[in-house]
């Protein structure tokens, strides 16, 4: 029987402009030249470990089982931060173990993670600054080949996760979530869910006012066309959350708001 063919996904704060993604391919190629690599996102905000989790947690389940996704956003580099090795649900995740997976961990069941300390499976010698290329692109080339993730290192189960930030209920029919994150296109992606606030959601919601920053919205539309240009509403988006937008603008730019602004919900009836 032929080894197992794994496709490897990347996700970084890397960017476009540098060569780092270019390396890593190179290093996962030369180890396995019939991998298929496939970029997720490579222009996560540098640092930013919760635009790398939203990120990384709204493509993963796309792809087929048994993908190996890798995902570099690791201001840790170089100290004593693990590399892990996770079995989570059909897939396996290569990343730093600072919490980059843990919106992952929120949505599966099965996890087993492992400590990547099998270094004669790295690039020698390791850079301090440069793990994606010389740890996490070698591993994930012999991955992508079939070898067995028991063979990179031992079992741990105290790894980090973080809990994204929640929204609440500020009592008298006031809730209160925040924007996490602005997408490319200036929309106001929040942390408020329909299970958060079903009634929000309906077909014909009760009336409401949504204020972000000094901005007061009252109008939830189904698409970004339905608004009139230059104006801004409410919209549940394609990663699951009240999104605040304009049609064919920046919400972002019109109302100066942006990532941590917060969010209040008043249901007025």
């Amino acid at each position: 029987m032929a080894p197992l063919q794994r496709i490897v996904t990347l996700t970084t704060d890397f960017g476009i402009t540098e060569h780092y993604v270019g390396a890593m391919k190179g290093a996962i190629y030369n180890i396995n030249p019939a991998a298929q690599v496939v970029d997720i996102c490579n222009s996560v905000h540098s640092y930013d470990l919760l635009d790398g989790a939203l990120t990384l947690a709204q493509a993963y389940s796309y792809y087929p089982p048994n993908t190996l996704h890798v995902v570099v956003v690791d201001p840790g580099v170089g100290t004593a931060r693990r590399p892990i090795l996770a079995n989570v649900g059909k897939y396996l995740f290569l990343a730093p173990d600072n919490g980059i997976l843990s919106l992952v961990y929120e949505r599966e069941e099965a996890i087993s993670v492992r400590h990547v300390t099998s270094q004669h499976y790295f690039l020698q010698p390791v850079s301090n600054t440069f793990h994606g290329r010389d740890v996490f692109a070698p591993v994930a080339g012999w991955l992508s080949k079939g070898v067995d993730p028991e063979k990179f290192g031992e079992v741990v189960t105290d790894f980090v996760r973080f809990t994204a930030p929640k929204p609440k209920s500020a009592g008298d029919n006031l809730f209160k979530g925040i924007v996490l994150k602005v997408d490319k296109f200036g929309n106001l992606v929040t942390n408020i869910t329909p299970q958060d606030l079903p009634q929000l959601f309906t077909p014909q919601p009760p009336p409401f006012k949504i204020s972000v920053g000094k901005t007061e919205i009252s109008k939830m539309k189904t698409t970004y066309a339905e608004g009139a240009p230059g104006e801004v509403f409410a919209v549940l988006g394609s990663m699951g959350f009240l999104e605040i937008v304009t049609n064919r603008g920046s919400a972002q730019n019109t109302i100066g708001a942006g990532k941590g602004t917060e969010v209040g919900v008043k249901l007025e009836g």
